[in-house]
């Protein structure tokens, strides 16, 4: 009894320090830094790349919002990647002024296949562009989104991600769910680290990334989740990537639970692949570059697979304690609870914080807070599955809603 007293105390130490680490990190999103200066002053030249499978009834919005930028039409070009397609995505797209590349491997589905095919070609044709943006074709972009992606070249950036916002976070439970996930997210964790000089994440969508960049291996990602993959890649590396508030990206989110789960699903098993892929390289990085830049990238894939075991075999290690008489019932309930409290309420506190500081009403997501703790404790149990059986098969999510940029509720620009 005595070893698991200290195990489970051992444990507690674990968790405690890692969210003590994690809440002093969030804090500093509430500092104020100044802009950083132009290292050069120039209008670049873009890529903006849309990986679409079966995307007919969405991409032509994605594509007018980006016709519409505030941006020198003359210095970026629309490409589509019709990757797999069976209906009109490829026509529609080309209709409405896109440059479109057909694409067909049945055996390679996923976006990052999709991005390194198109990429490997402009590589070798040595295109023109200083740097690429990457969208789903569901999206719809802020006019401002080029122009404010430009500043952040200019100032030295290498790899940015713009501001991810949901253009449907009424629709249900499960879209609301999503949007205070990502504005906690985008408030907390990217922008309180871009704040103190550490790495926020790539996000799936509305990035930028210098050509030059992937130039000497292409988009060379394995993993079912692209996005992260590539991040940390970057950040094992030593670099950091940027962060931009005022880029703005509008994302529809799937509306039912069934295809949240295959979604959410697909992430933890990605997340399983990088954490197996770049664990050891995370932590040779951490100790050959002692800076906390790199630290902050290992406890980044430490934090979400691993730590949620650590707490699995902590709560565990009172179930045994009790039964072995080294607790009452009491202490049990009380050990419990502190835990389970914590991680189901929480995150409405800290998503109704998110709302406030970004100055979002809060009426419209009174139901969507009451029910985040059924999507989050839902994303616990998609996790749980996910240790035994993973499903690493791509599972097309339909994207329906038809919200063109001017019904987006365009937000001022957050600070």
């Amino acid at each position: 009894m005595d070893y698991l007293y200290i195990l489970r105390e051992a444990l507690v130490w674990v968790i405690t320090i890692f969210w003590l680490y994690n809440i002093l990190v969030s804090l500093c999103s509430l500092v104020k830094i100044k802009d950083k200066p132009l290292k050069v002053k120039k209008d670049h030249r873009f890529m903006a790349i849309i990986p679409a499978h079966n995307e007919e009834a969405v991409v032509k919005n994605l594509i007018d919002s980006l016709k519409a930028q505030n941006y020198n039409k003359d210095l970026y070009d629309i490409y589509v990647i019709a990757d797999n397609c069976t209906d009109n995505t490829a026509q529609i797209a080309r209709d409405a002024g896109a440059i479109v590349y057909e694409r067909f491997n049945a055996s390679k589905k996923t976006k990052g296949y999709a991005l390194d095919w198109f990429l490997q070609q402009k590589i070798k044709e040595d295109a023109p562009y200083d740097a690429f943006f990457v969208f789903d074709a569901d999206n719809i972009v802020d006019p401002n989104f080029i122009k404010n992606m430009n500043k952040h070249l200019c100032q030295g950036e290498d790899v940015v991600q713009g501001y991810r916002d949901i253009k449907n976070p009424t629709d249900s439970w499960i879209t609301a769910g999503y949007a205070l996930f990502y504005w906690t997210m985008h408030r907390f964790y990217h922008l309180a680290r871009y704040n103190i000089g550490l790495s926020p994440l790539l996000n799936g969508t509305g990035f930028m990334v210098r050509f030059d960049v992937i130039k000497p291996q292409g988009w060379d990602t394995v993993t079912l989740t692209e996005d992260i993959e590539f991040s940390l890649k970057r950040i094992i590396k030593g670099k950091k990537l940027g962060w931009a508030t005022d880029a703005i990206v509008y994302d529809e989110q799937p509306v039912g639970f069934k295809q949240s789960w295959s979604q959410r699903s697909r992430w933890t098993v990605g997340h399983m692949q990088c954490i197996k892929e770049y664990t050891k390289d995370l932590m040779i990085s951490a100790k050959e570059n002692k800076t906390m830049m790199n630290f902050d990238g290992l406890l980044y894939i430490v934090g979400s697979i691993p730590m949620f075991i650590i707490t699995i075999v902590l709560l565990f290690t009172n179930f045994l304690m009790y039964a072995g008489d080294g607790m009452t019932q009491a202490e049990l309930i009380e050990n419990i609870l502190r835990y389970l409290v914590p991680t189901f309420l929480l995150p409405i506190g800290t998503a109704a914080i998110a709302m406030f500081l970004d100055k979002r009403p809060i009426k419209p997501m009174l139901k969507g807070l009451a029910c985040y703790p059924l999507f989050m404790g839902s994303w616990l149990l998609i996790n749980f599955k996910c240790l035994f059986k993973r499903e690493t098969t791509w599972e097309k999510i339909n994207h329906v809603r038809d919200i063109k940029i001017a019904e987006a509720g365009l937000q001022e620009e957050r600070n």
